[in-house]
Formats: structure tokens, C-alpha cells, sequence
């Protein structure tokens, strides 16, 4: 009879963008990780995205100000904000949390919180990406918010003062500036602000491609599978695969994005995690002369300038894991894309959906499962998943190690929704100014 296999020391439950992060420090720290995923390395909303490195994107979706403009929104069907209505009535306990989380002392909770996530994610992520010696699919051209008109731009300036109180540079340009930044925009834009220090990605799906080569190199292990179930057992954890065999490890981390809500619930805790569907169009390389990415605040999408073409995406859709896509959503932001971008070639585009996932406080779950210290959760990034990865990835090989964190994760703890809608301000929380 062969022997049973020795238990894995940690295995890593997802390969998107986190779960490689995470791997990356528990390599670098010596330990043996077992990396599973369904489908492959950045096989999921990994991929796709539109390649920001947002740390200075601190102000959290749940808000007084989203709040507001929801109802609008909603009207439109291919607009920023979307609900399927078959899918309305089971959004509706997410929905209510999202309110709650949107007042305005639970605001400033997240907004703090969000603020020093960000404040280590930078730093980290450009270590992580050095290791992996793939600096060089770091783009430092900016950004350029643009607005359309004035009101526009004057109901974004209590956001800017927020982003100016930590530390974030930027500069509020119009007329001939404007037009230098980028060229060739419509004439209905009439004001923009620059983010001098926002970076993207040569290409996302390349990035995680040369993060998950280091981390095999390193020696990390690979199964490519579907858990279907997680035990706590004696001396570690148990994963039931999908092919009916199990893993045993010493420690877990779940990593698996809009996937994560079903292993959490086997361990006892009841996360409201829901999916945000993601959209865009990757048109061929040279469809416009992008300088950077342009964020269209209003219409809720981006267009950046990628290694593979110019992708043209974002909005939000709540519609779960299991409706059919709504490529009309990708068509209706690409035909804004050319009316505000006059010139854009649209023809010849790839169209895609993913799946973000998303807590109505806009903050990402790390911490400790409530079953065992020996799992820890790393999940709900929303649209911040790679910005935030290596901050993330850090902060999980600490509470691994049972280190205390780099920041307070008490905003950020699996639990927080048991009592409450909406966080407890963590220890030592001092209120920030908000005029929203």
C-alpha cells in the first residue's frame, strides 16, 4: 500500500491575482505552497481587467454621494449601474448593507481604512513586481479624470480635497493643459484632473503570468482542480476536491474571488459577497493614440492604454455567477468610448465579462477564518484586486505566521458583518473632514 501523502504546509485555494500574491510572500518566506485552482493561473476576472494601479483610488464605492446617484443610474440599463431584475430581490440584503455602509460615519471608517490598505499596497506591489523581475510592466504615465462640464467637475472636488488630506498629488487642468495630457479629446470635455502618480500594467493577464512563474520556480507546487469543500481537522485542513480525492494542508488561504462566499459558509461564517460583472472591449493596438488612462467618471468606465490594445471597460453590473453575459453592456460603453474619444477606431475589438467581487462596505475580507486560525480568507477586492494584491499577499503571510499585521485588519476582519451593516471604526480612528 503507498503511503498517504505528506500534508502540504500551506495551500493556496485560487490563482487569480491575490492567491499569486499570497504565494509569492509565503515562497519568498521559505515556506512549501501548494497552489490549486479550477482553471489555471489568471484564468478568471485576472485576465482582463483594465490594468490600473489605483492607490490613490481611497474613496470607497459605498457612499453618500453613490447613494444619491444610484437611482439615476438604475434607470438606465446599460448604464454605470445595473441590476439584472431577475436578480433585484436576492440583491436586496446586499443592498440594504450597502446603504448602511454608505452613511456617513461607516464612510469614514472605510475611507481611513481603504487609505492605509493603499498606503502599503504601492510600495508592495512594486517590490513584489521586482522580485519577480517584471518591473518593466509597470506603465508611470498618470491619469486624467475628464468631466463634461462644470457641475460635473465641481461635484468631484469634495473627493479630490479627501484624496489631498492623504498625501495624494494631483492637478485640476483645463484649456490648452488639458489637451496636451491628451489629445483628441471631444470638445464636450471641458475639465479634467491629473493623477500624476497613478500607474497601470503593460497587460494584467502578463503580469499574473510572470508573477505565477516565479512563484513555480520558487517551488511552489501546482494542481490545477476544483474544491469543492474545506474541513478543519486534527493538525490542519482538509480540501475535498471536485475529482473526489482530498489535500491535506497545515494552513489554507482562500483565495477564490467571487467564488470564496460557499468555502467561508462551510467554515461557519456567512459573508455577504456578491458579484459585480464586469465588461469591456480590447481593440487592437494603435486604435487611438491613448497617452493614459482616461477615467470617465460619470459614464462609470476607463480606456487604457495596454501592451495588447486599447481596452475600453468598467461599469457595474449585479447580476451573481450565473446569468448569461450582456455584451450589449461592452457595445454601449465602446460607442461612448468614440463619442468622447472622436478618432477611436472601434472595429476589430474582443468583448469580455468578468466577475469582481464585491462587499457593500467596498473593503476586502483578510482575516482568520471563524473556524480556525489555520484558514484565512483573502477575497472581496472588488475592482481594486490587483492594485490591492501585494498588500494583501503581505498581510496574509503575517496572520499565517500569527505576526502582527502591518495595519489594523479590524476593518477588514471576516466577521464584520455579524452584528452590523456597516464596519466598527478601528482602534485609534480619528475622523477625517467629509463634505460629500
Amino acid at each position: 500500500m503507498n503511503p498517504e501523502p505528506a500534508p502540504a504546509d500551506v495551500a493556496v485555494v485560487g490563482a487569480g491575482i491575490i492567491g499569486l500574491s499570497v504565494a509569492m510572500y509565503l515562497v519568498t518566506q521559505g515556506r512549501s505552497v501548494l497552489l490549486i485552482d479550477r482553471k489555471g493561473i489568471a484564468q478568471e476576472t485576472s485576465a482582463q481587467n483594465a490594468g490600473a494601479l489605483a492607490f490613490s483610488d481611497i474613496l470607497p464605492l459605498a457612499s453618500p454621494r453613490i447613494l444619491r446617484q444610484a437611482p439615476r443610474w438604475l434607470l438606465d440599463p446599460l448604464g454605470p449601474l445595473a441590476i439584472r431584475p431577475g436578480y433585484a430581490l436576492r440583491m436586496l440584503p446586499w443592498l440594504m448593507r450597502f446603504g448602511l455602509a454608505s452613511r456617513p460615519s461607516a464612510y469614514r471608517a472605510s475611507l481611513q481604512a481603504q487609505t492605509k490598505l493603499m498606503q502599503l499596497a504601492a510600495p508592495a506591489f512594486h517590490a513584489m513586481l521586482a522580485r519577480a523581475k517584471a518591473s518593466h510592466m509597470i506603465r508611470q504615465d498618470g491619469s486624467l479624470q475628464v468631466y463634461e462640464s462644470d457641475a460635473e467637475f465641481q461635484s468631484n472636488l469634495a473627493g479630490w480635497q479627501l484624496r489631498a488630506e492623504a498625501g495624494i498629488a494631483f492637478e485640476h487642468v483645463k484649456g490648452e493643459r488639458l489637451r496636451e495630457l491628451q489629445p483628441g479629446l471631444a470638445s464636450s470635455i471641458v475639465a479634467g484632473t491629473f493623477v500624476p502618480h497613478w500607474e497601470t500594467v503593460s497587460d494584467p493577464f502578463e503580469v499574473a503570468s510572470a508573477l505565477g512563474r516565479h512563484v513555480l520556480q520558487a517551488g511552489a507546487a501546482w494542481r490545477q482542480a476544483e474544491v469543492r469543500s474545506i474541513a478543519v481537522r486534527e493538525g490542519g485542513v482538509e480540501l475535498r476536491l471536485a475529482q473526489g480525492d482530498t489535500v491535506r494542508a497545515k494552513q489554507a488561504v482562500i483565495a477564490t474571488g467571487a467564488w470564496s462566499r460557499q468555502l467561508a459558509a462551510q467554515l461557519g461564517d456567512a459573508i455577504p459577497l456578491d458579484t459585480e460583472r464586469g465588461y469591456n472591449t480590447t481593440l487592437p493596438p494603435g486604435a487611438f493614440d491613448l497617452k493614459r488612462q482616461i477615467i470617465f467618471g460619470a459614464h462609470g468606465f476607463v480606456v487604457t492604454p495596454l501592451s495588447t490594445g486599447i481596452r475600453v471597460g468598467g461599469a457595474v453590473e449585479l447580476g451573481g455567477l450565473k446569468l448569461p453575459p450582456n455584451f450589449e453592456r461592452s457595445a454601449h460603453m465602446l460607442g461612448k468610448a468614440a463619442r468622447l474619444l472622436p478618432g477611436l477606431r472601434t472595429e476589430g475589438g474582443t468583448q469580455w465579462m468578468g466577475y469582481r467581487p464585491s462587499l457593500p462596505d467596498s473593503l476586502p475580507v483578510i482575516g482568520h477564518a471563524s473556524a480556525s486560525r489555520q484558514v484565512v480568507y483573502a477575497f472581496g477586492h472588488g475592482h481594486l484586486g490587483l492594485t490591492q494584491s501585494a498588500a494583501t499577499g503581505h498581510l496574509v503571510a503575517q496572520l499565517l505566521a500569527e505576526r502582527t499585521p502591518s495595519i489594523a485588519l479590524e476593518a477588514f476582519r471576516p466577521d464584520r458583518f455579524r452584528w452590523t451593516g456597516a464596519p466598527t471604526p478601528p482602534e485609534g480612528f480619528s475622523e477625517p473632514s467629509l463634505r460629500l
